[in-house]
Order: C-alpha cells, then sequence, then structure tokens
C-alpha cells in the first residue's frame, strides 16, 4: 500500500457537512478528500442494522464506481431510553414515520418522542471504514463516541444534524454552539478520524 499521506481518497458521501468536517482533519496529513458525487458515484444502499456494515456498503460501493481508495462512514445519535433511536435510521428519522426528511423534522421528532421522558441522555457514534479495493480483505474500521443529552430547545448555529439539540454537560453549551474546529476535535467523527489515521499510519510504515 502507498503511503496514504500521498492518496487522494473518494469520501463514500455526498454530505457537506461531513465533507468539510473530513477534509479539515484529514488535510492536515495531506490527504485529499474527494466527494463521491463529483465522480459521479450514485448512493449506495444501507439496508443493514449496524454502523460498521452500512459503512462497509458504503466503501466498497464507492471502490466499484471509482477504482480507488474510498473512505466511508455510517454515524448517527442512538438514545438509550428510546432503545437506541434514532441509531442507523438517524438522517430518515422522520421520513420513516411519514414526515418529511430534514434535519428540522428529525429534530422535531425526537423531542417529541422525549417529551415525557427523563432521561435525556445519548450518545453519537460515528464508525469508519477505508478500503483500497472494492474486495479489499482487510477493511480498516474505526469508532468514536461522543456522550451528551438532547435538549428541548435548539441553540447554536454552527454543526448540523442533530447538533443544535446536543447537550454537551462538561462544556456547558451544545454541539451547535462550538467552534467548528473545537468540534472536529473532540467529536465522535473526530475520535474516529483520528483512530484511523493511526491504524492508517501503522499498516503503511
Amino acid at each position: 500500500m502507498n503511503h496514504i499521506t500521498t492518496r487522494e481518497v473518494v469520501l463514500a458521501s455526498n454530505n457537506a457537512g461531513k465533507l468539510r468536517e473530513f477534509s479539515a482533519i484529514l488535510a492536515s496529513a495531506g490527504i485529499n478528500m474527494i466527494a463521491q458525487g463529483t465522480l459521479g458515484v450514485p448512493e449506495a444502499e444501507e439496508p443493514h442494522a449496524t454502523f460498521v456494515e452500512n459503512a462497509l456498503a458504503k466503501a466498497r460501493h464507492a471502490c466499484q464506481h471509482t477504482g480507488r481508495p474510498a473512505l466511508a462512514d455510517d454515524s448517527g445519535l442512538c438514545v438509550p431510553s428510546l432503545g437506541g433511536a434514532p441509531g442507523v435510521y438517524s438522517a430518515r428519522y422522520a421520513s420513516m414515520n411519514g414526515g418529511e426528511k430534514s434535519d428540522l423534522a428529525n429534530n422535531l421528532r425526537l423531542v417529541s418522542q422525549l417529551q415525557d421522558v427523563d432521561d435525556r441522555r445519548a450518545y453519537y457514534v460515528a464508525v469508519l471504514v477505508y478500503v483500497e479495493s472494492a474486495d479489499d480483505p482487510c477493511p480498516i474500521i474505526a469508532e468514536g463516541r461522543w456522550h451528551g443529552e438532547i435538549v428541548d430547545a435548539p441553540r447554536g448555529g454552527n454543526g448540523f444534524g442533530y447538533d443544535p439539540y446536543f447537550w454537551l454537560p462538561d462544556s456547558r453549551c451544545t454541539v451547535a454552539e462550538l467552534d467548528p474546529a473545537e468540534k472536529n476535535r473532540i467529536s465522535h467523527r473526530g475520535r474516529a478520524l483520528q483512530s484511523l489515521l493511526a491504524q492508517l499510519r501503522a499498516y503503511s510504515a
């Protein structure tokens, strides 16, 4: 395997927020991320019940279409008092119940589900999968988690997804109130990326 810092890697996502976060962290290691949409790659199916299976499916899909190394993530919000929901369905939580597919609708459904629930603990989880090829027998897998609580009203203008409602007790703010650089450093995705980078460097040494 060529050293990863000399490679262009396809990001198996068209999410602009994720692309910004991945690029900001990986650029420091010399990695140039390319969104799959710019290469004509269609969205992959995400039929699985676990984050790792969906991430692997997306990474392999991007490799099949481009012939390049690919990095995929599957991430979401898990609320233990809701049985782990929305989980792998975080991006379409409202649309599964007949609502629209949007961050606002997802957040409103989440808050509604927690209306009479005292336990507001929640955690973000991100699982990253890097593959050299579609049939790579040894994908590199990394995971990060970020614990907090769900609040009833949004705060802050940064971030995306559930960030305005995800309260960080230690920081006394929501994720959407964090400086983007600080978020990248301490987030579930940031932690997963740091783990991934360590594994890539060890593998390519």
